[in-house]
């Protein structure tokens, strides 16, 4: 609810409880059907290995960078982020094989405001259309919402990327609109759509994400049985 100042102009929900959010750290996430941990040299080479699983390099097409040819040039690449403080790098690593299948990063990061964002989502055919990625999703979220108390987590694709848009609705991202020639990426005009969770629907999305991710939601060969969306519109 709008409060006013003494103008009559409302000036937006009082929030007189806020402080500034502690920053992200470095921690290892963990779940049922992997876990995250904080990018690292040592994951380079079987994660360049996960990658190469592709049949082809679609799946850069929407990334800031070039495909990497080679595990020397993958690992100079993780070298150069692994340490940032923004953005933060976690591997994504399947608990049956122990070994990473993926990437997925915080960035923007605005303690001030409780803002963040998740990007730089890169998964492999081993993970990706797997319960371990929609869990490695929710384990960032839980982090930002429960642990740190952020009040907003964004999502922010290539406008043309339908498969991160449909990705960002299904996790329950609300759409919020599109920043018309807001980069210029690989030589290419980029109009980028926004997407977001804020706190308070973070509760929805928790009991649909526990529900999905239970193991009696998967048939004995791996087919959910309900949908995450359905799981939504329980409680909604």
């Amino acid at each position: 609810m709008n409060t006013f100042n003494q103008f009559g102009q409302p000036v937006g929900k009082a929030l007189n409880d806020w402080q500034p959010r502690p920053h992200p750290s470095r921690v290892e996430l963990d779940g049922h059907y992997c876990r995250l941990e904080p990018l690292r040299v040592e994951h380079a080479e079987a994660l360049f290995s996960a990658y190469q699983q592709a049949e082809d390099t679609r799946s850069w097409t929407w990334l800031l960078r070039e495909p990497d040819t080679t595990v020397s040039e993958f690992t100079k690449w993780v070298e150069s982020v692994c340490h940032l403080s923004d953005p933060i790098h976690f591997a994504v690593i399947d608990n049956q094989t122990d070994s990473p299948v993926g990437s997925l990063a915080l960035m923007r990061i605005d303690p001030k405001n409780g803002v963040v964002e998740v990007g730089h989502v890169h998964f492999s055919p081993l993970l990706s259309r797997t319960p371990m990625s929609t869990e490695a999703q929710y384990l960032l979220m839980r982090y930002v919402f429960e642990t740190l108390g952020y009040r907003r987590y964004e999502w922010k694709c290539n406008s043309l990327n339908e498969p991160s848009r449909r990705a960002a609705l299904r996790l329950g991202f609300q759409y919020e609109g599109r920043f018309r020639q807001a980069l210029v990426i690989k030589g290419h005009n980029r109009d980028t759509d926004w997407f977001s969770i804020i706190d308070s629907e973070w509760q929805t999305l928790e009991y649909a994400f526990q529900n999905w991710l239970a193991p009696d939601n998967f048939t004995a060969d791996g087919k959910q049985i309900r949908s995450l969306e359905s799981w939504r519109e329980v409680i909604n």
